[in-house]
Formats: structure tokens, sequence, C-alpha cells
């Protein structure tokens, strides 16, 4: 369902369940929970700077934009746009947990 490199691809889809009044739901995902910050080595640290956006940092350090959501686990970000608002923000960039 999931691209191998998807932050969901490991995720477990439920595909029988019943809601409150016995219907059967639709095929889902179950929830994702952010990982431990130890779970993660450090490749790098990067401050951020005026005019960083996630998705190039994240291509910068990680060769692929579409893996933004590896240094928002990383530093515990639940919204991307929260990882490069900060000027002087330190981001640690770690190695991906797949």
């Amino acid at each position: 369902m999931f691209d191998r490199l998807s932050r969901y691809a490991a995720l477990p889809i439920v595909s029988s369940s019943l809601d409150a009044s016995g219907r059967t739901l639709p095929p889902y995902v179950r929830r994702r929970f952010l990982p431990a910050v130890s779970a993660h080595v450090t490749l790098v640290l990067h401050t951020v700077t005026a005019g960083d956006r996630l998705d190039n940092v994240t291509a910068r350090y990680l060769g692929d934009p579409s893996r933004f959501w590896a240094i928002c686990d990383a530093n515990r970000v639940l919204d991307p746009a929260q990882a490069t608002a900060e000027i002087g923000r330190v981001l640690r960039i770690a190695v991906p947990n797949l």
C-alpha cells in the first residue's frame, strides 16, 4: 500500500473492524507514534537559517526531499512547518529508521 521508504510502510493495516454500531469499517492503517529520540543515530546538526525549507534541508542531508518526516521524527516535531519556523533552531539530522 505504501512505498517501502514511507513512514507508514511498516504499520499494520486493519482490514476488518467494527464501529460502535456494528458496521464494518473500511481498511485503515494503525496509528503511528513518533519513535524515541534515542532510536536515531545523529549524522549532523543543522542550524536553521532564514529561508530554510524542510524539503531542501532534507534533500541536502538525506538526498530525498520526501523523507522530511525522518528529520521531524529525530526532532520530535509533529508539524513539519515547525521544524524550520524558528531561525537558529538546531535540527538533528539522523539516520532514518526504516
